[in-house]
């Protein structure tokens, strides 16, 4: 067995104790059947990055998180690296400049797309005029735009082939953010589009009873934000294969910030996901590690211990260093950072030793602050297979000093 008990939380990998006590409050509220941490978990709000909570008949906004179905697509391009590591940089710099990154940033080119006319819009228009409006509006002119944070595009090597893989990791934008503090919102009686007082990242989480109106009503709206999720990491891949000429022979796409209808042990639950990656026996997922280190496409495996995960993985590598830490504290009126324990030139030092060619990204996001990815797979070893070991050779995110509220 990988894992360890801590008072009936399981927990692969380094238990981090901030994270298990946030995942020990979880286990005590509401109906929950099981708590789990992945071995890349770090602390959250409400609910730990890296942390699954199973439920009976509930759900958790809180839990899911503000950035609904934050996810990850990859997809191997009939092109081999070799074949454009002679263009990289300037294959980079286009990528950089036709894709959307950083906060409340817009489209270049307006889209459109069917899930504008999904019938879940209809809770929106439950909530009122204005809400409907200003949420279809705002997701309208985000779609396919990737933020910043921890979001990315990126070019892979496979190591064992040397075939050119892409990969893009973003979630439902400010949509799914709004819509996450709005149902936040109206659990603690207040206004939907009210601005949250600073909720603490060691409150409870928020649930809801999934039969309820409200919880019905949620339910819709994430679905509704992982459709938005999935339509927009399509879009910034078809870009990508564009600017390359290249065309994709296999695909692995999926949320890792998320609550989903399952049976487990013979009983329907719901599985809310933070940061956690679904794991079922022949399911395949993407994770990915830091900018300095390898990428891997999994699948689960059919073993004890894969159920015991209630079909779960980590979804990255996992922080062992804040953002703050990392980059230090921002002055916002002389836009300068102080404290931080990373330099710009070690970022780049490391980044450039691996053979990666980057456009954007702050300290905060270098390879000091992660975990090795090997390392947390190795503890999950008896629920995943790896399938793909991918390496980055060219990293795209948004500029340094981009803070981004829906990040996960």
């Amino acid at each position: 067995m990988g894992y360890q008990n801590i008072d009936g939380v399981r927990v692969w990998g380094k238990p981090d104790e901030s994270s298990v006590a946030q995942a020990l409050r979880c286990a005590r509220t509401g109906n929950t059947v099981q708590t789990l941490l992945m071995a890349d978990h770090h602390k959250g709000y409400s609910q730990p990055i890296g942390g699954v909570v199973v439920y009976d008949g509930q759900i958790s906004p809180s839990g899911v998180g503000y950035d609904i179905a934050c996810g990850n697509k990859a997809v191997r391009t009939n092109l081999y690296a070799s074949d454009v590591k002679p263009v990289l940089a300037g294959i980079m710099d286009e990528i950089a400049r036709s894709v959307s990154f950083g906060i409340g940033r817009v489209n270049h080119t307006p889209l459109d797309h069917d899930l504008f006319d999904d019938p879940d819009w209809d809770v929106y228009k439950t909530l009122g005029k204005q809400v409907h409006d200003k949420l279809l509006s705002l997701a309208r002119s985000q779609l396919g735009t990737v933020g910043s944070g921890n979001h990315f595009v990126d070019l892979f090597e496979e190591k064992a082939t040397g075939r050119l893989w892409i990969g893009n990791h973003f979630g439902s934008r400010g949509f799914g953010h709004k819509t996450a503090s709005g149902f936040i919102n109206l659990c603690s009686g207040r206004e939907f589009l009210a601005n949250a007082p600073g909720e603490s990242m060691d409150q409870p989480p928020v649930l809801l009873e999934l039969e309820s109106e409200l919880g019905d009503m949620y339910y819709r709206a994430m679905k509704l934000a992982g459709r938005y999720a999935y339509a927009g990491r399509d879009y910034v891949i078809e870009q990508v294969l564009s600017i390359l000429g290249a065309a994709a022979d296999f695909e692995v796409h999926n949320h890792h910030n998320y609550a989903w209808k399952e049976t487990h042990h013979g009983k329907d639950v719901i599985v809310v996901r933070k940061g956690a990656t679904p794991s079922a026996p022949g399911q395949t997922g993407f994770i990915g590690g830091s900018m300095g280190d390898i990428s891997v496409i999994v699948r689960g495996k059919d073993t004890a211990e894969n159920r015991d995960a209630y079909y779960s993985t980590v979804h990255g590598a996992g922080r062992v260093m804040s953002r703050t830490q990392a980059a230090g504290r921002m002055n916002w009126k002389t836009r300068k950072r102080s404290g931080g324990q990373i330099s710009t030139g070690q970022m780049l030092a490391a980044v450039k030793e691996f053979g990666v060619e980057l456009r954007g990204a702050g300290t905060d996001e270098s390879p000091f602050v992660y975990r090795k990815l090997q390392d947390v797979l190795d503890a999950h070893a008896e629920t995943i297979e790896v399938l793909h070991v991918l390496k980055p050779i060219g990293v795209c995110m948004a500029g340094a000093d981009e803070f981004d509220p829906y990040k996960d």
